[in-house]
């Protein structure tokens, strides 16, 4: 009877890993054709809610929802469909996309060439096998987010999060050994470098997880130090997912479920990230804005009042301050311009421990309201609850906000945030008039933002693009010789075509052109000079009156001590023409093309400034055609972005951060405008606190123009 079951045990499986022949191959198409073990199949996956989209993954096939335990191209999995797997001849994996490009391949462990054959085992080890029965490579050797019973961790290896429950890319957390300990960090997005670790699972340099489904660190003295001990394998199946939420953790799932099964927490490391987080820089597991509070194992994340999601479909990306700070809104002396539009909302329990400008004893309740309302920096003071003498120490906090905890157990303060008043409005109070010097020094910064480069040119013009629409409203006084018109809705001058075609002469002087149109230079005497720039538009939408009023709209409420003033606009029958303040210093190309040239670094600060400065506009979505040829997309997808740098030495020695600059460029001038981050993701993704995903080609394919909007917060 014993033998006759070690027979029947053999033979299921050697059926359970039937071998690959050389020269096999998968496609990425609906007959979901896979190679198989008894528990786990290795073939294309698509991806939910992606339509097309597939990884070339390991599942579970045995269980109901297909849980993926492995992926190629761990850094940007997705693959079109069409995409085949082959096994070749000289003993490689090597996945292509549907035009036979190659886009991944699996590196040999060996140097043994003499290939057998392929197979995926019972363990969910896919693995090429030589004639001499030694492995030339296999997955287990080259893990993602998931290692599996009988797969170790080396010291020199690490698992990466994924990036979102749905969203495969690369994420912010890792598992690794670091100087002798397995710990748990964030990584920079920009770099791939670890930050400072926020948990320590213990000394050792291998992480076993052994075929019983028990965790052990070999540690330095070569004995086993036990993380977990689970039951049999035999009735349960084992995996231990570095979580997208940044939680190790060890599941289980029955082998006969019976009526139904799911996976299970068994054991979770932090138990509770959110307190472990609590004491350290970061922006935590919420992200920006956002406080943590467990929820079953993992971070569930909450927005203060006055605040919401940044992405509603994933809570874990942060949040965004419902009525934006605004320049208007602050006084020279840093006071808030009237502050009686301004109220609080009260949370308890909550702490933002790294977000602290400004602390004073002793202070009642309402002294510590009082100076976080009239002082314009304050978002958020904390008071708490207990007091001596009727005083406590009052905190103000400025934005960003981050490593938010609620903790009952812990804080007994009172958070009060500012929020404007339901009924309020912004603060629509002149302006002074800023100096030429301020208006000289934001056209030098960006005109040496590119250089010569070609990239950082296109990149420039894609940040012009919005910065030309994000401009501030100013009452202006009426212009001299032109009656006035003032359009109270648009708060703008509104001008005749005759005005305009008067002013430029005909339209004689051309200042510069661009993808929507050609500037001029007038003459006409208002508060800002003597000369004005007319924007002649070539182009509009069908619908081109309303849209177009309502973008003037947009541009006449929208204020920034930096940006060129709109002073009015022409709309009549086919005329559309937009009205600037004349820079004296000449158009912005000739400084942006001109020969100053800003070190590497600087060029990246800059960015990263404008971003920023972009970041603060009011909320609004606005159209302006922006330049980006077919050619810089060819060379990101072709991966020759070092043709965009034209030999700048330092670019291309940092070619990591110039690929990141390149996708964020792609993706503000995406002409599909949804597929468009707002100014606040630009920021994040400059700042490496979100991860910038593989950008798709910018074009419609009706279109063979680019143009490009924005939606900037």
């Amino acid at each position: 009877m014993l033998i006759l079951t070690t027979i029947l045990w053999i033979l299921a499986t050697v059926e359970a890993q039937g071998n690959v022949t050389l020269g096999q191959s998968l496609s990425a198409d609906d007959k979901n054709t896979t190679w198989q073990s008894r528990d786990f199949a290795f073939g294309f996956r698509g991806i939910p809610g992606k339509k097309d989209k597939f990884l070339l993954a390991i599942w579970y096939s045995r269980i109901p929802d297909g849980t993926i335990v492995w992926y190629a191209k761990r850094d940007n999995p997705e693959t079109d469909r069409g995409s085949t797997v082959e096994l070749t001849r000289s003993g490689f994996l090597i996945l292509r996309d549907h035009k036979g490009n190659e886009l991944w391949r699996s590196r040999s462990l060996t140097d043994d060439s003499q290939v057998s054959h392929a197979a995926m085992l019972d363990t969910g080890n896919f693995v090429i096998v030589s004639k001499n029965s030694t492995n030339i490579w296999e997955s287990f050797k080259d893990p993602t987010d998931t290692i599996l019973p009988t797969q170790e961790l080396d010291a020199d290896g690490s698992l990466s999060s994924i990036l979102a429950e749905t969203n495969y890319g690369k994420g912010r957390y890792q598992l690794r050994f670091d100087k002798g300990s397995l710990v748990l960090n964030q990584i920079d997005m920009f770099t791939g470098k670890p930050y400072e670790g926020y948990l320590s699972l213990g000394s050792g340099s291998r992480l076993v997880f052994n075929e019983s489904g028990s965790i052990h660190i070999w540690n330095l003295n070569e004995n086993l130090v036990n993380l977990a001990q689970t039951e049999s394998s035999e009735l349960n199946y084992y995996r231990a997912t570095l979580d997208f939420y940044g939680v190790f953790t060890l599941y289980s799932y029955p082998r006969n479920p019976g009526g139904g099964g799911r996976w299970s927490v068994f054991k979770a490391w932090p138990s509770n990230i959110c307190v472990n987080w609590r004491d350290r820089f970061g922006i935590g597991p919420c992200g920006y804005n956002s406080f943590c509070e467990p929820l079953d194992w993992r971070p569930n994340c909450t927005c203060p009042p006055g605040f919401s999601f940044l992405d509603d479909n994933n809570q874990y990306a942060g949040c965004k301050q419902d009525y934006p700070n605004n320049p208007e809104d602050c006084s020279p002396n840093g006071s808030t311009i009237g502050e009686d539009r301004f109220e609080f909302k009260s949370i308890s329990f909550v702490n933002f421990p790294f977000s602290d400008y400004g602390i004073f004893y002793p202070a009642t309740e309402s002294e510590c309201k009082q100076s976080c309302l009239r002082d314009c920096s304050c978002a958020v003071a904390i008071y708490p609850t207990s007091k001596r003498d009727g005083n406590a120490t009052c905190f103000k906090k400025q934005l960003p906000l981050f490593n938010g905890v609620r903790d009952t157990a812990t804080y007994d303060s009172t958070v009060l945030i500012k929020v404007l008043k339901s009924d309020a409005s912004r603060k629509t109070s002149e302006t002074p008039k800023r100096s030429d010097e301020n208006r000289d020094q934001v056209i030098l910064i960006l005109g040496v933002l590119l250089g010569t480069s070609a990239f950082f040119n296109f990149f420039s013009l894609a940040a012009i693009a919005l910065i030309f629409f994000c401009l501030f409203r100013r009452r202006l006084n009426d212009l001299t010789g032109v009656r006035s018109r003032r359009d109270i809705e648009t708060n703008v001058q509104f001008f005749t075509y005759k005005d305009l075609e008067h002013a430029t002469k005909g339209f004689k002087e051309e200042l510069g052109s661009g993808a929507s149109g050609t500037v001029y230079k007038g003459e006409l005497i208002s508060s800002y000079g003597d000369c004005v720039a007319v924007k002649k538009l070539d182009r509009f939408a069908q619908d081109g009156e309303r849209e177009f009023k309502t973008e003037v709209k947009a541009i006449g409420q929208t204020h920034h001590k930096n940006l060129v003033r709109l002073i009015g606009y022409c709309d009549e029958a086919e005329h559309r023409l937009l009205v600037y303040e004349f820079m004296e210093n000449g158009s912005l190309s000739n400084f942006l093309f001109g020969v100053l040239r800003p070190s590497w670094k600087q060029r990246q600060q800059i960015a990263l400034g404008i971003a920023k400065g972009l970041a603060r506009c009011v909320e609004v979505e606005m159209e302006e055609a922006v330049i980006l040829t077919e050619w810089a997309f060819q060379c990101y997808s072709e991966g020759m972005i070092e043709k965009l740098v034209e030999n700048d030495e330092e670019a291309t020695n940092d070619v990591g951060k110039l690929e990141l600059l390149l996708k964020v460029a792609i993706w503000c001038v995406q002409e599909e405008p949804m597929l468009r981050p707002s100014m606040r993701i630009v920021t994040m993704m400059l700042e490496g606190a979100v991860q910038v995903p593989t950008p798709p080609c910018p074009f419609l394919l009706s279109s063979m123009s680019v143009s490009a909007s924005t939606k900037t917060i």
